[in-house]
């Protein structure tokens, strides 16, 4: 007898092209049947272990989160409802160019310490062993986390530039001798040889800002000739985005690498209404034969740490050094200076305006009582880093709507949350992006129809990742589904209320297993790493 059969569903099938009614069968992880109405006339309609009533229900591929911070989140928490329950069945991690393999025992305690404010993990968390080294590693323990079990979702890793330039030279800003950039090669050449689907960067994250481009073009060829792809945070989405864009597209053409670029959007007043310049960017370097594509969160402001603000010369050295700085009153004030008024590169080349900036989370519970309050100040901004150790975290109040609207629609537009999951008063997005996407931009505002909106989170990530079987609903594809109600579907998180699930999404299936059942969590831990597929 078979798994489960959804009986009539209205399928989006992912391709873009119109909705059909029809009964979708799963068996042992897979889509084994889809009987449209029509054909099923006069037939025998499928039957299964288990019916579900898919009446006034969307039936849709799983939603691929091309931008996630869950890197340490899968392996902490078991439940993982922050995604599960918007419809997410597969994630990316690895991004901005720091994460936690490949790493040796230094640079795997620096990297803890410098994105504490993402990911927890930081000096005296001590929830997850970090027993792994390699990308491979990582990988396996995702397969294994649990007591065996796996993850909540199914994940894939980018390989992170800034850890890799750390691994191989430190925190010091110069271009990297010959060995130097030889050692960066064999690591990322490795970590895609153990899986990862290519590179990630944080061109405005030390140390991997330091990197000149021609160090990034060399490392976009290694990820090229296995078939992957370069996904970088550039170097500004304030003071010169558009020339950070360029930068991006002019590398990997070089490079002959595809690029995705991570978060995309034109923030800060300099960028008001610019968002067209950047499509018209993006459309030449398409029409010329560039492989592209973007993904974006439906939200206005941003989120990082209050650390990332700093100019990159402050940070030379690793977070010991940072701090170092801060407790000097002379350095402080130089970089309090770079901050107001020069524009510090770590803020986008835009001087600090601390009236956008509100604390998120903070990594010393003593200092909780500072989430939700907005710095005055540089003075009081120092204060904060000092006391919390490099780990608060922010929102920055610096979008613009028009901006992301028009971005959302270009034809190579995914969907990525960049979903922070730390912190006592996180990004709603970490929580709310697809249901955002289906609710708000998709119902009330009509800014995509519901078919264009499920395949820019599904089948055009699927394609990127280069995933067979994966990103449609289609006979023989790995059963990645979510069902949800087109007329309920809305994320509950707020700014606010930040961890309000979302409604209107009943059920998800990960790998044919029901995540979400009857819109409340199971303890399935169906989840997988997803490995990139050899050339």
């Amino acid at each position: 007898m078979l798994d489960v059969v959804f009986q009539d569903a209205e399928v989006v099938d992912g391709s873009g092209g119109p909705s059909y009614r029809a009964d979708v069968v799963v068996d042992r992880g897979r889509i084994t049947a889809i009987v449209q109405e029509a054909a099923a006339a006069g037939c025998q309609r499928p039957t299964a272990t288990r019916t579900v009533d898919a009446e006034g229900l969307v039936l849709a591929p799983g939603f691929i989160d091309m931008h996630a911070h869950s890197d340490l989140a899968l392996l902490r928490d078991p439940d993982h409802s922050a995604k599960a329950a918007q419809g997410v069945t597969l994630e990316v991690l690895g991004q901005d160019g720091l994460s936690y393999a490949p790493v040796d025992d230094r640079t795997l305690g620096e990297v803890r310490r410098t994105i504490a404010g993402w990911n927890g993990g930081g000096p005296g968390d001590d929830a997850v062993d970090l027993d792994w080294r390699t990308v491979g590693g990582y990988l396996d323990r995702l397969d294994t986390a649990h007591g065996g079990a796996g993850i909540a979702v199914n994940a894939a890793y980018l390989v992170p530039q800034g850890t890799v330039r750390m691994y191989a030279m430190g925190w010091e800003d110069r271009p990297a001798t010959p060995a130097e950039l030889d050692r960066m090669r064999r690591l990322v050449a490795e970590g895609l040889e153990q899986g990862a689907v290519g590179l990630s960067s944080g061109l405005t994250y030390t140390p991997g800002m330091y990197a000149p481009d021609a160090e990034l073009t060399e490392l976009c060829r290694v990820v090229a000739s296995y078939g992957g792809y370069y996904c970088p945070h550039h170097r500004s989405y304030g003071a010169g985005a558009l020339r950070a864009y360029e930068e991006m597209i002019a590398l990997t053409r070089e490079a002959g690498c595809p690029l995705h670029l991570a978060h995309a959007t034109m923030n800060f007043a300099e960028n008001e209404g610019r968002a067209p310049e950047l499509l018209a960017l993006l459309d030449r370097a398409l029409e010329a034969g560039a492989d592209i594509s973007l993904d974006t969160y439906p939200y206005t402001p941003g989120c990082t740490t209050l650390l990332a603000l700093l100019p990159s010369w402050a940070q030379e050295g690793g977070p010991e050094a940072v701090l170092a700085r801060l407790a000097d009153g002379a350095v402080a004030e130089r970089i309090g200076h770079d901050l107001e008024v020069t524009g510090s590169d770590g803020c986008h080349g835009v001087p600090v305006d601390w009236s956008t900036i509100e604390v998120s989370g903070v990594s010393d519970p003593a200092l909780a009582d500072r989430v939700g309050r907005r710095p005055a100040s540089w003075e009081e901004a120092r204060a904060l880093l000092l006391a919390d150790r490099l780990g608060t975290t922010i929102l920055q109040h610096v979008g613009h709507e028009e901006n992301v609207r028009a971005i959302m629609r270009h034809r190579v537009h995914t969907g990525g949350s960049d979903g922070i999951l730390q912190g006592a008063k996180p990004h709603p997005r970490a929580y709310g992006t697809f249901p955002e996407y289906l609710g708000r931009y998709v119902r009330e505002e009509g800014v995509l129809s519901l078919e264009e909106c499920v395949a820019h989170l599904t089948s055009r990530p699927a394609a990127r990742l280069q995933l067979p079987d994966r990103g449609l609903v289609r006979e023989g594809y790995v059963a990645d589904l979510v069902l949800f109600d087109p007329a309920t579907v809305a994320a509950g998180a707020t700014y606010e209320a930040p961890r309000t699930p979302p409604t209107g999404i009943p059920y998800v299936l990960v790998n044919g297993r029901f995540t979400i059942e009857d819109g409340r969590r199971t303890d399935v831990l169906a989840g997988r790493a997803v490995r990139r597929t050899p050339l």
